[in-house]
């Protein structure tokens, strides 16, 4: 059976196990050899990292041809318009790329939201708004680039789900290890439930010591 991890990566953190420079990464919070992130996070996105020792299943998980939906909740400054959501919707001219179309909805701010460290940096005379986006690919920054697209800038990105695995029951910093016969797809959708054995939310102190300000 492949192994996989979801892990609710904080923000700052790195998407990779090492780093030259001192910075935070996943290794500093999964003690697992030989998994490898299936896509990469932002170090400035929060949210679910899910990780796996399987090759094919780690490709199937981050290519956009599988069409693997990947819901965010994203905190924007200002308040979206009916026009704005409607761009999102059908698709933003980036320059580079057309996005794909998505999924674009108003959403109230998520109850029991962990805290960011450190917090947004609010302006009082800006009011600011969330937005749930589901996509199905996932270019670089693109939710960032899509906002800001269209008029709101993205203050705060939380990937929360990736298919059928959420961020549920997941503190930041922490991680559940699941072991699963079946492939995240449309043809045989894998839930937290119907995993072959769960081995619980893993409580792992960073080894990273991240520096106070002066």
């Amino acid at each position: 059976m492949s192994r996989l991890i979801l892990f609710n990566k904080p923000y700052g953190v790195l998407t990779q196990f090492t780093d030259t420079e001192g910075r935070p990464t996943l290794g500093d919070y999964i003690p697992i050899p030989k998994v490898y992130a299936a896509g990469r996070l932002d170090a400035d996105s929060e949210g679910l990292v899910v990780l796996t020792d399987a090759g094919v299943l780690q490709a199937q998980i981050a290519d956009p041809r599988h069409k693997l939906a990947k819901r965010y909740l994203v905190q924007v400054e200002g308040l979206p318009t009916d026009a704005a959501l409607q761009q999102l919707v059908a698709g933003v001219d980036l320059g580079d790329f057309v996005t794909r179309p998505c999924q674009a909805r108003r959403m109230a701010e998520p109850e029991n939201l962990w805290q960011r460290n450190p917090p947004i940096r609010y302006r009082a005379a800006i009011p600011t708004s969330w937005l749930e986006l589901i996509l199905r690919e996932g270019k670089n920054r693109q939710v960032r680039r899509m906002t800001g697209r269209v008029g709101f800038p993205t203050l705060r990105l939380i990937r929360w789900a990736v298919g059928d695995w959420t961020l549920e029951g997941l503190a930041p910093g922490q991680w559940r290890e699941l072991e699963i016969a079946g492939q995240p797809d449309g043809n045989q959708r894998v839930k937290l439930g119907n995993a072959s054995r769960n081995r619980g939310v893993n409580n792992i102190l960073p080894i990273h010591k991240r520096k106070e300000p002066p």
